[in-house]
């Protein structure tokens, strides 16, 4: 079994008649349970749940404050290549789309890394569009050997992989997976991926998966909030984490929350998204998931996302750009959308200090040979103790 079959099992399920009949009574009768079940999580995504939000920020905050602590862990994006294969409509690099095109050299990697890590940043999040001629696997593993000298924790967003490529990328150093389904919905999601490797819902869908079986340290999954009614992709959304968290056990899994955000092209949202309902769907995922790490990026407006700090959030990232070269380079290529909190990383650590939180800049180290003998030879051999 797959999370595809748990998915069938829900996917012609009447929605709007189970949140229809939901009553506000329902709502606070969830609130006053320690475990929530897939239903309650459900109807905490209804619009009935919506005069009970303040009911229900105050038992995230105090879930996540359990679960978490004042924290929360700054990273940043580092766009290696934006050529893509893929006819998305709703993305900047859509093959199709005209405009500046453009892979890293190596060296030009080294001086992106040395700029971001110049700002404290030991968490980064290599991005390419989908063309595997431009950014082949080899490629990414020779900018992994890179980063590796400039960052403790390296993600990738990039094409879907198989289990073997994931152990392969697992082994030159990377350990977090951040891999969006767009949308949840087969036939919205077919409709808009027009071709290219990217119309395959199955492969994408079972990435996370093949990723936590190959024992990525975390993966980071989501719905692109515009392309279909948020209450449904935010409800498999969560069904996809808690299915992943359930059964992958030494995996930590986050959901990012993301919005469409201006891009090269024409497409306009097909479903509107405000505030008040993305508050509401990382509220009703806390209460779901108070082990779930929750991502707000750079797409939100900084007044936003200082507002929602204390409503579950766990991850930010800091000082992006989504230009293939933005760091350093003159000839930038195209960014893939436009980032709303233009905010540098210092000016984010201040907010998070004035805010009562700490911000993590690395919070993770991968345990390397050098790592084991400091340690032995620090602590000597524990044996010999006793």
């Amino acid at each position: 079994m797959s999370f595809y079959e748990c998915y069938n099992a829900y996917k012609d399920f009447d929605f709007n008649k189970f949140w229809r009949e939901l009553t506000p009574q329902d709502i606070a009768g969830i609130l006053t349970k320690d475990n929530i079940s897939v239903w309650e999580y459900l109807a905490l995504l209804s619009e009935t749940a919506e005069s009970l939000l303040e009911d229900m920020a105050k038992k995230a905050h105090k879930l996540t404050r359990q679960h978490f602590g004042p924290t929360i862990l700054l990273y940043t994006p580092l766009y290696l290549s934006n050529y893509c294969v893929n006819r998305c409509s709703y993305c900047g690099y859509n093959a199709a789309n005209k405009i500046r095109r453009k892979t890293l050299t190596i060296q030009e990697v080294e001086q992106e890394a040395q700029a971001i890590s110049s700002q404290g940043l030991r968490h980064i999040l290599i991005l390419t569009g989908e063309s595997k001629y431009h950014a082949p696997l080899d490629y990414i593993m020779d900018c992994i050997h890179v980063l590796r000298k400039y960052f403790s924790s390296i993600s990738i967003e990039i094409y879907p992989l198989d289990t073997e490529e994931y152990r392969q990328v697992i082994a030159a150093g990377v350990d977090g997976l951040t891999i969006y389904q767009e949308v949840y919905d087969e036939g919205v999601y077919d409709d808009i991926h027009l071709s290219g490797p990217k119309k395959n819902y199955r492969f994408r869908l079972e990435a996370p998966e093949r990723a936590c079986e190959a024992k990525m340290r975390s993966v980071n999954i989501g719905a692109l909030l515009g392309l279909n009614d948020w209450r449904k992709e935010a409800f498999f959304t969560g069904l996809h984490a808690k299915y992943l968290q359930d059964r992958y056990l030494d995996t930590e899994i986050s959901v990012s929350v993301p919005r469409l955000r201006p891009h090269a092209g024409s497409f306009q949202p097909n479903a509107k998204v405000t505030d008040k309902n993305v508050v509401q769907y990382m509220l009703a995922l806390r209460l779901f998931m108070p082990r779930l790490g929750i991502t707000v990026s750079t797409r939100e407006r900084a007044e936003f996302r200082d507002n929602i700090l204390r409503l579950g959030v766990t991850k930010m990232s800091a000082g992006s750009c989504t230009k293939v070269g933005g760091h350093t380079l003159e000839e930038a290529g195209e960014e893939q959308f436009a980032v709303s909190d233009t905010r540098s990383v210092e000016e984010i650590r201040v907010m998070l200090l004035q805010n009562g939180y700490d911000p993590v800049f690395k919070d993770w180290h991968p345990l390397t040979e050098d790592v084991i003998k400091g340690e032995e030879n620090a602590g000597g051999n524990c044996a010999e103790n006793f």
